[in-house]
């Protein structure tokens, strides 16, 4: 039995030590926003945050994760869409079929919290979140909308 702190509350979970952070928090924690996409942390559907830091939960190990870190997902990020990055996300209707959406939204969330005015090369650096539906121009125009201060 592992306890851990996933969005501000405590989880007691019974798992493998080996078992992926992301399903522990689909399966366990019944937590279904962070989306597995190939299991080997290129895509970044799987993104949360350890202790404000963006790390792709599908490869992360449950044994890996300290009894002290914090686990913030979607569903933390902002329970009632209020973030900025959330805003500006509906604002320019970034989505198109979605999947990859909470993660690059994690992945952004994290970037801005570090660097709150990224150039678009701090942007390809460190956003590597892979979109299918290829919404790039719009993500990247929201990072900037968020970093003007017009999100909402």
């Amino acid at each position: 039995m592992v306890q851990l702190t996933i969005n501000g509350q405590m989880h007691e979970i019974e798992a493998e030590p080996d078992t992926p952070l992301l399903w522990v928090l689909r399966e366990q924690a019944g937590l279904t926003g962070t989306k597995f996409g190939c299991g080997v942390a290129q895509c970044g559907a799987c993104t949360v945050h350890i202790d404000g830091v963006a790390t792709r939960s599908c490869v992360m190990p449950l044994e890996a994760i300290g009894a002290d870190q914090k686990i913030v997902t979607i569903e933390g990020l902002s329970p009632d869409g209020s973030h900025p990055v959330q805003k500006a996300w509906l604002a320019l209707e970034v989505p198109q079929c979605g999947y990859c959406q909470t993660g690059m939204i994690m992945a952004v969330a994290s970037l801005l919290e570090t660097n709150p005015k990224p150039t678009d090369d701090d942007i390809n650096a460190e956003i590597t979140n892979i979109c299918r539906c290829g919404t790039y121009n719009r993500v990247r125009a929201a990072i900037h909308m968020v970093a003007d201060g017009k999100a909402g």
